[in-house]
């Protein structure tokens, strides 16, 4: 689909600018910003958008690109680091920065922003400055300090950015960009799915099968629905895996409510292959890799024994690429998920990511779209390697059990108090450690459980959830009182950043 490219040159707000400009319509692609200027001409965009990022237009090794090469297929967009390039490479002056200016601020247009009030309150993050601008343009906004925007016939620069939640009418400010560029606002669910279904058909060949991982989450689920509906039922099997990691209960019930979706599936048990490679396993990186391992070898060894099929599907999203791989402007790799790095090299299989660029919100707009009931849709992730990752330290059966007792009282108490569909995500993770309790008139020794709960709209940033008091005291109540082996429960209180979302 036609859209925005954005070049990332390394800001942590990169994926923010894609997510808001789908938000108001527009497709919008992430690149690096190395890419050839043949590759940025194929794709043909409406407009072109440079990223902010943590470096210096004076520094030797920082990311440059040719602005006036890029203005000759689009119009520009410069964001923080973006603007300053832009600046330097037309003759320009960018002032070296003596500290960084970073939180709010506020600005004042002086022209029109459309649907934007004179003076703003924006978010800055930057060392370096425009001092003056290139012949051709002019001052747009500033700040009680610095040059905060300036544009010319073909390009607009931006100090602060406009992608995230700390700058008021951002998007009015990204929805005016994208009416400079003359861009349609053609980003529309039911157009998504027309593309994901013409893309899925294209893939495959006529004569070709398809077999689909599901893990009983949403994307896996929203992906089986989409390309058994491109393809047929006939040539898609659906392999639903017991890796020992499932929640209580999770291997009979989804079996159950996939075949009522009309989906053709098959329940593989494979719980002693799984746990006996993670014995002995505690760093979560090696995890992760084993769990992501053992999948393709059970799937490869039910291929063998059930017939040929050439393609995998994964409900692999965006925020999962962005995590695993930094393959744009030097971001750093967060943490390997399981269906992106923890894949071997040689595989039997052809991968189908239909959602590979698509983020969760979207993926459940898709599902609905497709029909799929609002409980499956509205359901909180859960994480491919399941409650491998949520079991610090080691991973046995044992531990297995008081997780699983532990999680499922804390779901049921938020879906019988009506807090389940206020929250993104919530599960227990399980310590490697053990305190000293009193319970019964004895004393113990045994486990510590951490509850979280967090609220996002994509997964890449969350804030924890903001439980009562009442609510906290009668959640560690039920678990300490029902689950013999934790006798301590607390929960984490830390925002995405710093932390993840999940612990390992």
């Amino acid at each position: 689909m036609r859209g925005f490219l954005i070049l990332d040159f390394g800001s942590q707000y990169t994926q923010l600018i894609a997510r808001r400009l789908r938000e108001v319509g527009h497709y919008s692609e992430i690149l690096s910003p190395l890419v050839s200027i043949e590759e940025i001409k194929s794709k043909k965009p409406y407009g072109i958008i440079l990223s902010g990022g943590p470096n210096s237009v004076y520094e030797a090794t920082s990311p440059r690109r040719s602005v006036t090469a890029l203005a000759e297929v689009a119009p520009l967009l410069g964001v923080c680091y973006g603007m300053q390039l832009m600046a330097y490479e037309l003759g320009g002056q960018v002032q070296r920065g003596t500290s960084r200016e970073y939180g709010p601020e506020t600005v004042e247009w002086l022209s029109e922003m459309a649907g934007v009030p004179q003076k703003q309150n924006v978010w800055m993050s930057h060392g370096d400055v425009v001092a003056s601008l290139p012949t051709g343009f002019k001052l747009w906004a500033k700040s009680s300090t610095h040059i905060a925007a300036f544009q010319s016939e073909k390009m607009w620069g931006l100090q602060f950015h406009p992608e995230v939640a700390h700058t008021e009418h951002g998007e009015k400010i990204l929805s005016a960009f994208a009416k400079f560029c003359s861009a349609p606002a053609d980003w529309q669910t039911s157009e998504v799915v027309k593309e994901l279904l013409q893309k899925v058909k294209a893939q495959v060949g006529p004569e070709q099968k398809v077999l689909i991982a599901l893990s009983g989450g949403v994307d896996s689920s929203v992906a089986a629905m989409l390309v058994t509906k491109a393809l047929g039922p006939e040539r898609v099997q659906c392999l639903f895996v017991n890796n020992g990691l499932l929640r209580k209960n999770e291997f009979e019930d989804v079996l159950h409510n996939y075949q009522n979706l009309g989906l053709r599936v098959e329940g593989v048990r494979a719980e002693k292959e799984f746990l006996s490679q993670l014995a002995g396993v505690t760093d979560p990186e090696k995890k992760r890799k084993v769990i992501g391992r053992v999948f393709i070898e059970t799937f490869e060894k039910w291929v063998e024994q059930k017939g040929g099929f050439d393609f995998l599907v994964q409900g692999t999203l965006y925020p999962d690429v962005i995590e695993s791989v930094s393959v744009v402007g030097g971001s750093h790799t967060i943490k390997t998920h399981h269906n992106v790095g923890g894949l071997p090299e040689h595989m039997k299989f052809k991968l189908i990511e239909p959602f590979r660029f698509l983020f969760k919100d979207e993926v459940r707009r898709v599902g609905l779209e497709l029909g799929l009931p609002a409980p499956l849709i509205w359901r909180h992730p859960f994480p491919g390697p399941g409650l491998g990752i949520r079991i610090l330290g080691e991973v046995s059966e044992e531990r297995l059990q008081l997780l699983r007792e532990a999680d499922d009282i804390y779901v049921s108490y938020l879906k019988e108090k009506d807090l389940y569909n206020k929250i993104w995500q919530a599960f227990c993770v399980l310590l490697p450690v053990k305190s000293v309790g009193v319970q019964g008139d004895a004393r113990t020794y045994d486990a510590t459980l951490a509850i979280r709960a967090v609220t996002s709209t994509d997964g890449m940033t969350a804030d924890w959830f903001a439980f009562s008091g009442p609510d906290l005291r009668e959640i560690s109540r039920r678990i300490t009182n029902q689950v013999r082996g934790i006798n301590r429960v607390v929960y984490d209180v830390t925002c995405k950043p710093p932390a993840t979302i999940e612990w390992e």
